[in-house]
Protein backbone atom coordinates (compact mmCIF):
# COMPACT_ATOMS: atom_id res chain seq x y z
CA UNK A 1 0.00 0.00 0.00
CA UNK A 2 1.21 3.17 -0.83
CA UNK A 3 0.02 6.63 0.59
CA UNK A 4 -0.55 9.92 -0.34
CA UNK A 5 0.37 12.71 2.40
CA UNK A 6 -0.55 15.72 3.02
CA UNK A 7 1.66 18.93 4.55
CA UNK A 8 0.82 22.00 5.89
CA UNK A 9 3.38 25.09 5.86
CA UNK A 10 2.58 28.45 7.08
CA UNK A 11 4.25 31.44 5.51
CA UNK A 12 7.82 31.29 6.33
CA UNK A 13 7.72 34.55 8.13
CA UNK A 14 5.31 33.24 10.49
CA UNK A 15 6.56 30.05 11.32
CA UNK A 16 8.71 29.02 14.41
CA UNK A 17 7.98 31.68 16.66
CA UNK A 18 8.87 29.34 19.76
CA UNK A 19 12.26 29.11 18.37
CA UNK A 20 12.85 32.73 19.48
CA UNK A 21 14.65 31.74 22.33
CA UNK A 22 17.53 30.12 19.60
CA UNK A 23 16.95 31.65 16.14
CA UNK A 24 16.85 35.29 15.54
CA UNK A 25 13.71 36.33 13.63
CA UNK A 26 16.32 36.64 10.61
CA UNK A 27 17.04 32.81 10.75
CA UNK A 28 13.77 31.51 11.79
CA UNK A 29 12.46 31.52 8.23
CA UNK A 30 15.15 29.90 6.86
CA UNK A 31 15.58 26.95 9.73
CA UNK A 32 11.35 26.75 9.21
CA UNK A 33 11.79 26.01 5.46
CA UNK A 34 14.90 24.11 5.98
CA UNK A 35 13.06 21.60 8.24
CA UNK A 36 10.31 21.31 5.45
CA UNK A 37 12.76 20.48 2.81
CA UNK A 38 13.74 17.71 5.09
CA UNK A 39 10.42 16.38 6.00
CA UNK A 40 9.27 16.19 2.40
CA UNK A 41 12.55 14.75 0.83
CA UNK A 42 12.89 11.95 3.51
CA UNK A 43 8.61 11.48 3.30
CA UNK A 44 9.23 11.30 -0.94
CA UNK A 45 12.10 8.34 -0.43
CA UNK A 46 9.98 6.32 1.50
CA UNK A 47 8.57 2.94 0.18
CA UNK A 48 5.45 3.50 1.63
CA UNK A 49 4.87 7.41 -0.44
CA UNK A 50 3.28 7.34 -3.59
CA UNK A 51 3.13 11.40 -4.01
CA UNK A 52 3.19 14.08 -1.51
CA UNK A 53 0.75 17.47 -1.14
CA UNK A 54 2.14 20.43 0.11
CA UNK A 55 -0.53 23.13 1.62
CA UNK A 56 1.39 26.88 1.76
CA UNK A 57 0.90 30.34 0.43
CA UNK A 58 4.22 30.73 1.15
CA UNK A 59 5.57 31.44 -2.49
CA UNK A 60 9.42 30.70 -1.82
CA UNK A 61 8.74 27.91 0.00
CA UNK A 62 6.55 26.19 -2.81
CA UNK A 63 9.02 26.84 -5.46
CA UNK A 64 11.53 24.90 -3.22
CA UNK A 65 8.98 22.36 -2.21
CA UNK A 66 7.92 21.74 -5.65
CA UNK A 67 11.38 21.28 -7.16
CA UNK A 68 11.44 18.32 -4.96
CA UNK A 69 8.72 17.06 -5.66
CA UNK A 70 5.97 17.81 -4.37
CA UNK A 71 2.40 18.82 -5.14
CA UNK A 72 1.77 22.43 -4.32
CA UNK A 73 -1.73 23.39 -3.01
CA UNK A 74 -2.90 27.06 -2.34
CA UNK A 75 -4.30 27.38 1.23
CA UNK A 76 -7.17 28.98 0.08
CA UNK A 77 -9.43 28.66 3.07
CA UNK A 78 -6.42 30.67 5.25
CA UNK A 79 -8.14 29.35 8.02
CA UNK A 80 -5.19 27.72 10.32
CA UNK A 81 -3.84 24.66 10.25
CA UNK A 82 -6.80 22.35 10.64
CA UNK A 83 -8.68 24.13 7.79
CA UNK A 84 -5.12 23.75 5.66
CA UNK A 85 -5.17 19.79 6.61
CA UNK A 86 -9.32 19.49 5.23
CA UNK A 87 -8.67 21.71 2.22
CA UNK A 88 -5.54 19.52 1.30
CA UNK A 89 -7.33 16.88 1.79
CA UNK A 90 -10.22 17.51 -0.01
CA UNK A 91 -7.75 18.49 -2.87
CA UNK A 92 -5.94 15.10 -3.02
CA UNK A 93 -9.24 12.99 -2.95
CA UNK A 94 -10.00 14.93 -6.35
CA UNK A 95 -6.62 13.29 -7.79
CA UNK A 96 -6.39 10.39 -5.49
CA UNK A 97 -9.64 9.46 -5.17
CA UNK A 98 -8.96 5.48 -3.72
CA UNK A 99 -5.38 6.22 -2.16
CA UNK A 100 -4.97 6.41 1.28
CA UNK A 101 -3.89 9.74 2.55
CA UNK A 102 -1.96 10.75 6.27
CA UNK A 103 -1.48 14.46 6.82
CA UNK A 104 2.39 15.22 8.62
CA UNK A 105 3.67 17.73 10.42
CA UNK A 106 6.44 19.83 8.05
CA UNK A 107 8.98 20.20 10.91
CA UNK A 108 10.46 16.57 11.05
CA UNK A 109 13.83 17.19 10.13
CA UNK A 110 15.31 14.08 11.60
CA UNK A 111 12.47 12.34 9.29
CA UNK A 112 13.85 8.51 8.30
CA UNK A 113 11.93 6.81 5.55
CA UNK A 114 12.18 3.22 6.39
CA UNK A 115 10.40 4.78 9.72
CA UNK A 116 7.40 6.39 7.98
CA UNK A 117 7.18 3.76 5.92
CA UNK A 118 6.59 1.37 9.33
CA UNK A 119 4.37 3.94 10.84
CA UNK A 120 2.40 3.87 8.13
CA UNK A 121 1.87 -0.05 7.80
CA UNK A 122 1.17 0.11 11.21
CA UNK A 123 -2.23 2.79 10.29
CA UNK A 124 -3.02 0.48 7.27
CA UNK A 125 -4.85 -1.94 9.24
CA UNK A 126 -6.88 0.74 10.83
CA UNK A 127 -9.77 2.91 9.24
CA UNK A 128 -8.24 6.10 10.97
CA UNK A 129 -5.44 6.33 13.02
CA UNK A 130 -2.58 8.84 14.38
CA UNK A 131 0.93 8.79 15.96
CA UNK A 132 1.53 11.01 19.07
CA UNK A 133 4.35 13.51 19.17
CA UNK A 134 7.49 13.05 21.51
CA UNK A 135 6.04 15.26 23.91
CA UNK A 136 3.18 12.91 24.07
CA UNK A 137 0.59 15.55 24.18
CA UNK A 138 0.57 16.36 20.83
CA UNK A 139 0.23 14.59 16.97
CA UNK A 140 2.43 14.43 14.11
CA UNK A 141 0.40 12.19 11.47
CA UNK A 142 -2.84 11.45 11.12
CA UNK A 143 -3.75 9.08 8.98
CA UNK A 144 -7.19 7.45 6.74
CA UNK A 145 -8.15 4.49 4.72
CA UNK A 146 -9.44 5.43 1.38
CA UNK A 147 -12.69 6.80 1.56
CA UNK A 148 -12.40 8.01 5.42
CA UNK A 149 -12.47 12.12 6.28
CA UNK A 150 -9.93 12.64 7.64
CA UNK A 151 -10.99 14.90 10.25
CA UNK A 152 -7.91 16.82 11.38
CA UNK A 153 -8.29 18.36 15.76
CA UNK A 154 -4.30 19.03 15.36
CA UNK A 155 -3.22 22.02 17.89
CA UNK A 156 -2.77 22.08 21.89
CA UNK A 157 -3.86 18.86 22.91
CA UNK A 158 -4.18 16.87 20.28
CA UNK A 159 -3.11 13.83 21.13
CA UNK A 160 -6.27 13.80 23.89
CA UNK A 161 -8.56 15.04 20.90
CA UNK A 162 -7.87 12.44 18.02
CA UNK A 163 -8.07 9.90 20.52
CA UNK A 164 -11.68 11.39 21.28
CA UNK A 165 -12.93 11.72 18.17
CA UNK A 166 -12.51 8.31 17.53
CA UNK A 167 -8.58 7.78 15.81
CA UNK A 168 -6.78 5.13 17.09
CA UNK A 169 -3.42 5.60 18.86
CA UNK A 170 -0.07 3.61 16.81
CA UNK A 171 2.12 2.38 18.76
CA UNK A 172 5.18 1.36 16.77
CA UNK A 173 8.85 0.91 18.36
CA UNK A 174 11.83 2.48 16.78
CA UNK A 175 10.01 5.66 15.03
CA UNK A 176 11.54 8.51 16.58
CA UNK A 177 12.03 10.12 13.60
CA UNK A 178 8.63 10.45 12.83
CA UNK A 179 7.83 11.68 16.44
CA UNK A 180 10.01 14.42 16.77
CA UNK A 181 8.58 17.73 15.93
CA UNK A 182 10.38 20.64 16.21
CA UNK A 183 8.51 24.05 18.14
CA UNK A 184 11.63 24.70 20.71
CA UNK A 185 14.92 25.01 20.95
CA UNK A 186 14.59 21.91 23.05
CA UNK A 187 13.07 19.99 20.53
CA UNK A 188 15.94 20.97 17.88
CA UNK A 189 18.38 19.63 20.17
CA UNK A 190 16.60 16.53 20.30
CA UNK A 191 16.41 16.15 16.61
CA UNK A 192 20.41 16.97 16.65
CA UNK A 193 20.92 14.14 18.21
CA UNK A 194 18.97 11.80 15.86
CA UNK A 195 20.24 13.36 12.94
CA UNK A 196 18.95 15.66 10.80
CA UNK A 197 18.73 16.12 6.79
CA UNK A 198 21.35 17.87 5.38
CA UNK A 199 19.48 21.29 4.95
CA UNK A 200 18.42 21.76 8.79
CA UNK A 201 22.06 20.73 9.41
CA UNK A 202 23.36 23.98 7.14
CA UNK A 203 20.83 25.75 9.10
CA UNK A 204 21.19 24.75 12.37
CA UNK A 205 25.22 25.53 11.87
CA UNK A 206 24.35 29.30 11.70
CA UNK A 207 22.94 28.87 15.64
CA UNK A 208 25.13 28.84 19.17
CA UNK A 209 24.03 25.70 19.98
CA UNK A 210 25.59 24.09 23.11
CA UNK A 211 27.24 20.71 22.33
CA UNK A 212 26.66 21.05 18.36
Amino acid sequence: MQWTLVIPLKPLALAKSRLADTATDGLRPGLALAFAEDTVSAALASPAVRDVAVVTDDALAGRVLAALGARIVDDEPRGGLNAALAHGAAAVRAFRPDSPLAALNADLPALRPSELARVLDAAAEFPRSFLPDAATTGTTLLAVAAGRELLPAFGVDSRARHRFSGAVELRPEGVDSVRQDVDTGEDLRAALSLGVGPRTAAAAARLLIPGQ
